[in-house]
């Protein structure tokens, strides 16, 4: 099971992995413009169950392997105060047994069957995927649709999830370096917690209401989000669409439709900014500066130039930032940039770790004059075209997968609304000028539109001293 904090995608590259979480598939470079068109053109239909399931079927009868992918609508973004964590919880809890399966007999199935199976959460959603021969389609089926009819929620899995989830956080922030301030660049500084709880507190939740969780709150939460009407299957590869068809409706078909979830609101999400403020890390052994500003939605007309201003400033060695502060300066062992843009109201973040001996605030001097220069004399067409390459080759590598086509399909469905979106990926970034990313910079990398943290290394008890 994965924790997918939304990051921007350069800092895969441009900071150790131990530092990251698990992203999803981003711009590699690439290939042509021609071979990319057809990347975007995966056949498929869609229709609805009259329980409210919305299926997608994406038959490929070159493929070897069929993907069994079920995204619900729910991530952190759909939790409440006090109760921060419980999208998170199911991500565990989801494998904890229903009435026909006992604790991890999902994974057993699936890798006895010859695939295998995982889940991811994001703000956004979460998803649960498998990947089977062809024969054991009905096998992967079976197994999503078991847990969302009758999932095993008791105090016991409850009380042991909850401790693997502490742990998890335990051990992927608050005892990593940075871990801290990447929870504070992403979530609680630049959003309002008023406002904006949705976005305002982190994926894998607060210990504190997790610790409070009672049983009844835990099932509610289930009951609501993780039926029928809340969720999108996808299965992509070898398969019949009419077997699939039948095979759907049998297990699916007879889940009660839930109840509708409340909408989501998030009003002036960033009407606290500007914020700057320190965060003292034992773990940490040089300083690093994370400046996040906030921008929009994934579907707004402005998320494709947002994405390439990120790359163009913080994405690989030719970046803007890597030129300057790495290579030019050497201020900063490390740099990256990117866009993590959402259902809901985003983030264009930078990063960077400065070297040895050099102070936080001259990475945020440099960093400042960087974005100064991109807002007064604009970028090159070529900057733009490599981002363009990026993308194109990108949407190439993470479809020759089934499971990459699957995914592709439900992010298009989830974040524009339709699965026919798939198709224009690649066109809404083509269609990104030079003109663009510099109004968008100008538009939105304010210094009255930012939070900027920084982190210090050691701990507060030596700075006291």
């Amino acid at each position: 099971m994965t924790f997918t904090h939304t990051l921007p995608p350069a800092f895969r590259s441009a900071f150790p992995v131990a530092l990251l979480l698990t992203l999803v598939l981003w711009p590699l470079p690439g290939q042509s413009q021609e071979t990319a068109a057809a990347a975007g053109d995966i056949t498929f239909v869609d229709y609805e169950l009259a329980n409210g399931l919305h299926v997608i079927l994406a038959p490929d009868p070159a493929a070897t392997a069929v993907a069994v992918n079920l995204w619900y609508d729910v991530g952190s973004r759909h939790e409440r105060p006090g109760r921060s964590g419980f999208a998170h919880l199911f991500e565990h809890l989801m494998f904890q047994g229903s009435e026909n399966l006992e604790a991890g007999e999902h994974f057993q199935y699936v890798e006895r069957a010859g695939g295998n199976a995982n889940a991811s959460i994001t703000e956004d959603r979460t998803n649960y995927f498998q990947t089977l021969p062809p024969e054991r389609l009905n096998l992967g089926l079976w197994l999503e649709s078991e847990r969302m009819r009758s999932l095993r929620i008791t105090a016991e899995n409850m009380a042991r999830e909850v401790e693997v989830v502490k742990e998890e956080r335990r051990r992927s922030f608050e005892n990593a370096p940075y871990g801290t301030t990447q929870l504070q660049a992403a979530y609680y500084a630049p959003y309002d917690s008023v406002s904006c709880f949705a976005y305002a507190h982190s994926v894998i939740g607060s210990p504190e209401d997790l610790d409070a969780a009672e049983l009844p709150d835990v099932q509610e939460f289930f009951d609501l989000y993780y039926a029928p009407n809340n969720a999108t299957l996808t299965v992509a590869g070898a398969f019949d669409q009419e077997t699939a068809r039948d095979l759907i409706e049998g297990y699916f078909g007879s889940i009660p439709r839930g109840s509708d979830p409340p909408e989501v609101t998030c009003q002036d999400p960033f009407s606290q900014l500007p914020v700057q403020m320190d965060e003292q890390d034992p773990n940490a052994t040089l300083p690093g500066v994370w400046i996040s500003y906030g921008v929009v939605e994934r579907r707004h007309p402005d998320a494709p130039a947002l994405e390439v201003l990120g790359q163009i400033l913080g994405a690989g060695e030719s970046s803007r930032l890597h030129q300057r502060l790495v290579r030019g300066e050497q201020a900063a062992l490390d740099v990256g940039a990117g866009a993590a843009t959402r259902v809901g109201p985003g983030l264009l973040q930078l990063i960077a770790i400065a070297n040895q001996g050099v102070e936080a605030e001259h990475l945020v001097a440099l960093m400042d004059e960087e974005v100064e220069r991109v807002i007064a004399e604009g970028v090159e067409e070529d900057e733009v075209e490599r981002a363009r390459n990026r993308v194109r080759a990108s949407t190439i590598l993470g479809r020759q997968s089934v499971m990459g086509r699957a995914e592709a399909l439900q992010s298009a469905n989830h974040f524009f609304g339709t699965p026919e979106a798939v198709r224009t990926t690649v066109e809404r970034i083509g269609a990104v000028t030079a003109v663009d990313v510099q109004e968008v910079a100008e538009r939105y990398l304010r210094p009255e539109n930012r939070a900027v943290i920084i982190t210090r290394p050691g701990s507060h008890q030596e700075e006291d001293r």
